[in-house]
């Protein structure tokens, strides 16, 4: 009597299982199907909107060009939606949305032609306008990389900062600890638009880093802080194919109480390897900064030979890509910091050397002189 008790309910509370699945079953089933033909509603209703298309002029005309047929448009959000389309139905629904596009492009296509026949009469014709289509640009690499940097670190928690371009030399060299008399002051290596025989730190200059904008941001800002800073620097340098005037950088600051050198060490690394990739490993040699100490120059294994050692590396298995060290407590009372509550780290990248590294392009001066066929190049890296 208890063995027929114990498989009664074994056998109930397996009915009750089985029931429970194919509930679920066919409830996602459902959804599926439910989910297609939202879909496919929503293609026959873009296609008769299509069909019935017109454009009294060339604006219009691209305007709805952009509306379907732009990586933005209509069709292109119907891709995304057709992701979650189940596998057994993508093929009627993938024909179904070509058919969509073909006809888009036909019916574009011949309101374009249309209105060329149309305006061929006219007297009024400016030749100087330009044509259609408009051809698309590219984003610039310098921008690529930027932006690829800058959300790396948003990642990480570092909020933007900016600053002038135009700066004082009190919180270019004055407030990063250099000393009055270095070389970085002299003519030679900076440009001055005013200078202050009396005050050097009254001079104006264009600022040779970004370092300028850090101190604006302590001067304003109690700790914690951790921000990045991108914009563009000047220096006083012959024009060659690893130099320039001006170029691109991005520097990083972090105060809060008991940082240490281990931090900066592991967000630097997390960096590397998030633009370069997940092996790429790092390594810190000691340097000098009289905004840091310590300094320390951070090379990274040559991502075109594995560290193994080729011409780009110079057959030593690193390429060094930023500066970096602890914040010198000199700088943090310079700005009104306490520096026996607060540590902090600071580093500066080069935009251009990390562009240099990921497209191997060979002459700096090809980032400044907008030639196109150069711009072209980076399309699919759009």
């Amino acid at each position: 009597m208890q063995n027929y008790n114990f498989i009664s309910i074994f056998f109930h509370n397996y009915m009750k299982n089985i029931t429970f699945a194919c509930i679920l079953c066919l409830t996602n089933i459902i959804t599926s199907i439910n989910e297609r033909e939202m879909l496919l509603e929503k293609i026959e209703s873009l296609l008769s909107e299509v069909r019935a298309l017109k454009a009294s002029n060339a604006e219009e005309l691209e305007a709805l060009r952009l509306k379907y047929l732009s990586k933005r448009g209509e069709i292109a959000s119907l891709m995304a939606d057709f992701r979650t389309v189940a596998a057994e139905q993508k093929r009627e629904v993938g024909m179904r949305i070509n058919e969509l596009k073909q006809t888009a492009t036909e019916r574009i296509n011949a309101l374009r032609e249309s209105l060329a026949e149309s305006s061929q009469g006219d007297d009024d014709t400016d030749l100087t306008r330009t044509p259609y289509p408009i051809a698309l640009g590219t984003r610039h690499p310098i921008s690529i990389v930027t932006n690829e940097i800058i959300d790396i670190f948003s990642r990480m928690g570092f909020t933007l900062a900016d600053g002038p371009e135009v700066e004082d030399d009190l919180h270019v060299f004055t407030k990063m600890n250099f000393a009055a008399d270095h070389p970085a002051r002299d003519m030679q290596d900076t440009f001055f638009v005013e200078t202050n025989p009396d005050d050097v730190a009254k001079n104006i200059i264009l600022r040779s880093h970004t370092s300028s904008v850090q101190a604006r941001v302590m001067d304003t800002t109690q700790p914690p802080i951790r921000v990045i800073c991108p914009g563009r620097v000047y220096r006083n340098e012959a024009i060659t194919a690893r130099a320039h005037c001006f170029f691109h950088q991005i520097e990083g600051l972090y105060i809060d109480k008991n940082v240490s050198f281990t931090d900066l060490k592991q967000v630097l690394l997390t960096f590397a390897r998030e633009l370069f990739g997940a092996d790429t490993k790092i390594r810190l040699r000691p340097s000098f900064f009289p905004f840091t100490e310590p300094s320390a120059e951070m090379d990274i294994s040559c991502h075109i030979c594995g560290g193994v050692g080729c011409g780009f590396c110079k057959h030593t298995g690193w390429v060094e890509i930023l500066g970096c060290g602890m914040v010198d407590p000199n700088v943090l009372e310079l700005c009104g910091i306490d520096s026996k509550v607060y540590s902090g780290y600071a580093f500066g990248v080069g935009v251009e050397r990390i562009t240099n590294l990921k497209y191997r392009v060979s002459d700096l001066r090809m980032f400044s002189e907008n030639d196109v066929r150069f711009l072209k190049e980076f399309e699919a890296a759009n």
